[in-house]
């Protein structure tokens, strides 16, 4: 079997990249879990060392990786270079925290000595999606392999060649050969590689349906799993919010990476009193993006990584207007591209409210009031992030409670920061990455008790 990573702008063939056989599968998985015999083995300092030298891999060659993203996915080269260099602040920090991280807690009890230690587990498995074809695999890789477990990797097999680079790039550093691995298999291997005595645990960053599946195989075999899903996030502007602020933070949020971010600022809900003045200014900042190569300096919005994706989004964007959302900007698609557009009057039960849109489409709601947004914000399945944009900050603060995703941010749009947990609710998914909390999911909290 074959895999073709192929160029969503011009559409062609980048590589063809061979699945690997049954036999060579179960090498991976066997030399998996050889590698974490010893690599658990390894001080924590020197791991460290490692990772460092890892972050450096990724500065050093940023356009040679940023290249490869673009090619295969086709997000503008300077997001591209962008996503690399953040890579590698996640392995600094990895690598500058996890000696702190992994520290016993010392817990006073009757005992002469009480205390939790912190082991690693084994080999986990990462099924990674190709939106930030090596954040999001850094981001699960660094923490995993600094408490002294093993990574392998399943990626999405349109970006197969960014899974090679990022193997090349542990290797480079100098890690072990087999701590970690990119495996080229497609998804009927899933049962297989769960099941396998080796993997420990499996985190999967992807589809709601994807989701469900991996989770019921690995509630079958008894294995850990983390997952992060889909997300609808509202951003809500009150009254009392510097529009012009607001603007500038909501297209980035919104039209970054094309709109292909599972914590995209998605359904814009919008006080009453300043609605129409924030479609405006808006709509205007939106048409000022350039369109184009994702390999040309000069463009902000790509294409879509796959035509079927950009086909998906137009039929969404023609049954919300069939069911009364009203165009103010874009709405045509071709091939791979799809026009950066904004629907005005989206209500529940449209497209454009209830589902995810994976792509350049802002749509704009309206409400009553703060208490009428959060009650909007909350309409939805999905729960990764909000952002509430106000000069009331300390009210804003109070309010957190009115919302249950997995993140809220004022004024400012939901990120990723390693210093911070990542994770939502719901149909969003479960578990936490980054920070402490990413490390202690793949961990053996185990204590310790001695009279």
């Amino acid at each position: 079997m074959e895999f073709k990573s192929i160029n969503p702008y011009n559409n062609q063939v980048i590589a063809t990249h061979q699945a690997q056989t049954d036999v060579e599968l179960l090498d991976c998985l066997e030399n998996a879990q050889t590698a974490f015999e010893q690599w658990r083995k390894v001080p924590v300092q020197e791991r460290a060392n490692l990772m460092f030298k890892a972050g450096q891999v990724l500065r050093e060659n940023v356009d040679e990786y940023a290249c490869m993203i673009t090619l295969e996915m086709g997000k503008p080269i300077k997001e591209s270079r962008a996503e690399v260099n953040k890579c590698a602040w996640v392995c600094d920090y990895y690598a500058e925290h996890t000696a702190h991280f992994l520290a016993d807690e010392i817990i006073a009890t009757d005992a002469q000595q009480s205390f939790v230690r912190h082991d690693p587990i084994g080999p986990v498995w990462a099924i990674m999606p190709w939106n930030f074809p090596f954040w999001q695999v850094f981001r699960f890789a660094a923490p995993t392999l600094m408490a002294g477990n093993t990574g392998l990797l399943k990626h999405a097999s349109n970006v197969f060649g960014c899974a090679k680079q990022i193997e090349g790039v542990f290797l480079r550093a100098g890690f072990p050969k087999g701590v970690f691995q990119s495996l080229f298999v497609d998804h009927d291997k899933t049962e297989t590689i769960i099941a396998h005595e080796a993997v420990k645990a499996v985190t999967l960053t992807g589809s709601e349906k994807a989701g469900s599946e991996v989770a019921s195989l690995a509630g079958r075999y008894l294995k850990k799993s983390l997952l992060e899903l889909g997300g609808s996030n509202a951003f809500i502007v009150w009254k009392d919010a510097d529009i012009n602020k607001a603007v500038q933070t909501a297209v980035t949020a919104r039209m970054m990476n094309c709109g292909q971010s599972c914590i995209a600022a998605k359904r814009f809900i919008l006080v009453e009193e300043i609605y129409d003045e924030f479609v405006s200014k808006f709509t205007e900042a939106v048409k000022q993006l350039k369109s184009g190569d994702p390999m040309d300096e000069a463009t902000q919005v790509g294409t879509l990584a796959r035509k079927d994706l950009a086909e998906q989004l137009q039929q969404q964007v023609q049954t919300s207007i069939q069911q009364g959302a009203t165009l103010l900007l874009g709405g045509r698609q071709k091939e791979a591209y799809h026009e950066p557009t904004i629907l005005g009057n989206v209500t529940p039960e449209m497209p454009a409210f209830d589902e995810e849109t994976f792509g350049p489409l802002a749509a704009m709601i309206r409400a009553k009031d703060e208490d009428d947004a959060f009650a909007l914000s909350e309409m939805s399945n999905y729960g990764l992030g909000v952002t509430v944009c106000t000069t009331n900050i300390k009210k804003a603060i109070e309010m957190a409670g009115r919302a249950s995703d997995g993140a809220y941010f004022i004024n400012e749009l939901v990120k990723s920061d390693p210093r911070l947990p990542f994770g939502g609710t719901k149909q969003s998914g479960y578990g936490r990455e980054l920070a402490k909390d990413g490390m202690m999911e793949f961990i053996n909290r185990k204590t310790v008790y001695a009279k």
